[in-house]
């Protein structure tokens, strides 16, 4: 489930998702850097410049190439700021092409499995103009990565609900 929700010029964006799989099977694929490539759309070019190292760690500087929109490739830059392994951790945008992003990834032992939990609060830049780009395109396209990572992780592990 997707929801989005603005407030004070800063978007919002929640996600959840069940995997009928362990904890430690759930941290283990996203806690390593090198998975991210896996679960982001091919078009995006999404390729880690800085190398990956096996797990992350608080402090770790991740640098990126992605292209956001076709025929434009950017550089990211990400910090992991807060790991409290195998419950949660946080990466938070240093350099990119949103003018402020922080995303929470939570982790939740429910029933047999794991609720992930994702937390999006980002802020664009170019004010009125990133207001009209977030509704053009900004937003439905972090719908369109979210919801193919949804697929990819179905396809991984296997579908099940809540």
């Amino acid at each position: 489930m997707i929801r989005f929700k603005s407030h004070s010029g800063i978007y919002s964006l929640e996600v959840t998702q069940f995997l009928k799989i362990p904890l430690s099977e759930a941290w283990d694929f996203f806690s390593s850097p090198g998975n991210l490539a896996k679960i982001t759309p091919e078009h995006m070019g999404f390729e880690i410049t800085s190398g990956t190292p096996a797990k992350m760690y608080t402090g770790q500087i991740i640098t990126y190439k992605v292209s956001p929109f076709p025929g434009v490739k950017t550089n990211w830059v990400t910090e992991i700021t807060h790991v409290s392994e195998g419950s949660f951790f946080v990466d938070e945008q240093r350099f990119g092409p949103y003018r402020m992003w922080h995303h929470e990834h939570h982790f939740e032992v429910q029933n047999d499995g794991v609720l992930m939990t994702d937390r999006v609060s980002y802020k664009l830049p170019l004010g009125f103009l990133g207001r009209i780009a977030h509704s053009l395109l900004v937003k439905n396209q972090l719908k369109q990565i979210f919801g193919y990572r949804e697929i990819f992780l179905e396809r991984e592990f296997g579908k099940h609900s809540a």
